[in-house]
C-alpha cells in the first residue's frame, strides 16, 4: 500500500491480525463498562446532596478525566477491531494524541488533589470542611485543567513542524506522542526534550507529592493511640492508592517500553498501550464502587427503587 505523508497506519495486535474480529466483543464490553461506570458515579454524587463534599467533588473530576480518555481513544481502536481500518489523518492523530495526553495529566493532577484530600482529612478532620471549601475545590480543579491543556498545546504545534516519512506504522491502535515523534525523519530533539519537561514537571512531580502525602498520612496515622481508629483511617484511603497504582503503574510501563524497549516485542508495545488507556476508566468506578460505601449504598438504593417500577 502506498501512503502519502499525511496518513499514519494503526496497529492492531500483531500476529493475531486474522483473529482480531474476535477481540472486539471484550474492547466493546470494557468501553461500555467505563462509560456507563463512570457516568452513573457522576450522576450518584450529582443526585445526592449527601454526597455534595469535596472527596466526591474530587471523584467527579476522576471519573470525567477517565471518561475524556476513554472518548479519545474509542474511534480509531473500534475502528481497526471493527472495520479493520488502519488508516488515519496525520492531523486527526495529533488531534487524538493532543486529548489522550490531556485527560492523562488531568487524570494525574485528581489523584494528587485526592491525596491531599486525604491528607487533610485524617490529619486535620475538624478542620477540613473550612480548608477545602467549595470555592477552593473549584480553583484548584480549574487550576489542574488549565494546566493540563496549556503544558501540552505546544505538543501538536512542533509536531506539525516535523516531516514524517515512510513507512507511517504507529506500534498502537492509537496516537501517542512518543509513537508519532518516532516517524518524524527531521530533527525532533525540541520534541523530546519538551515531552520529557511535560512528564517530569507534571506526573512526576504528581507522584513525588503523592508518595509525600501518603508518608505524612502514615505518621499521622501512627500517632493515633486506637489500633481501631488506625485502621478506619487508612481504610479510607485504600480506593485513592488502588486509583494510584491503576494509573502510574501501566504509565510507567509504557515509557519504559518506548524508552529502553526498542527491541522488545510489538505485541508488548500494543498490550502496554491498551492497559494504559483502557484499564483506569474501567478499574476507577469499580473500586470506588465496591470500597466507598457512600457511593455503594446510594448505587444500590437507585437500584431497588427502579426495581419494583420494573416488575409493576
Amino acid at each position: 500500500v502506498t501512503l502519502g505523508p499525511d496518513v499514519f497506519l494503526l496497529t492492531g495486535i500483531p500476529g493475531l491480525e486474522n483473529l482480531q474480529s474476535w477481540f472486539t466483543i471484550p474492547l466493546c464490553t470494557m468501553y461500555v463498562v467505563a462509560i456507563l461506570g463512570n457516568c452513573t458515579i457522576l450522576f450518584i454524587i450529582h443526585t445526592e446532596m449527601s454526597l455534595h463534599q469535596p472527596m466526591y467533588y474530587f471523584l467527579s473530576m476522576l471519573a470525567l478525566s477517565d471518561l475524556g480518555l476513554s472518548v479519545s481513544t474509542m474511534p480509531t481502536m473500534l475502528s481497526i477491531f471493527l472495520f479493520n481500518s488502519r488508516e488515519v489523518k496525520v492531523n486527526v492523530c495529533i488531534a487524538q494524541l493532543y486529548f489522550i495526553h490531556t485527560f492523562s495529566l488531568m487524570e494525574s493532577a485528581v489523584l494528587l488533589t485526592m491525596a491531599f484530600d486525604r491528607f487533610v482529612a485524617i490529619q486535620q478532620p475538624l478542620r477540613y470542611t473550612s480548608i477545602l471549601t467549595d470555592s477552593t475545590v473549584l480553583r484548584t480543579g480549574l487550576a489542574f485543567a488549565v494546566r493540563s491543556v496549556f503544558m501540552v498545546m505546544p505538543t501538536p504545534i512542533l509536531l506539525r513542524r516535523l516531516q514524517f516519512c515512510l513507512p507511517n506504522v504507529l506500534s498502537h491502535s492509537f496516537c501517542l506522542h512518543q509513537d508519532v515523534m518516532k516517524l518524524s525523519c527531521s530533527d525532533r530533539r525540541v520534541n523530546s526534550i519538551l515531552g520529557l519537561f511535560v512528564v517530569v514537571s507534571t506526573m512526576g512531580l504528581d507522584s513525588l507529592l503523592i508518595v509525600l502525602s501518603y508518608i505524612l498520612i502514615i505518621s499521622t496515622v501512627l500517632g493515633i493511640a486506637s489500633r481501631d481508629e488506625r485502621l478506619k483511617a487508612l481504610n479510607t484511603c485504600v480506593s485513592h492508592i488502588c486509583a494510584v497504582l491503576i494509573f502510574y503503574v501501566p504509565m510507567i510501563g509504557i515509557s519504559m517500553i518506548h524508552r529502553f524497549g526498542k527491541h522488545a516485542s510489538p505485541l508488548v508495545h500494543v498490550l502496554m498501550a491498551d492497559i494504559y488507556v483502557l484499564v483506569p476508566p474501567v478499574m476507577n468506578p469499580i473500586v470506588y464502587s465496591v470500597k466507598t460505601k457512600q457511593i455503594r449504598r446510594r448505587i444500590l438504593l437507585r437500584f431497588h427503587r427502579r426495581r419494583p417500577l420494573a416488575e409493576h
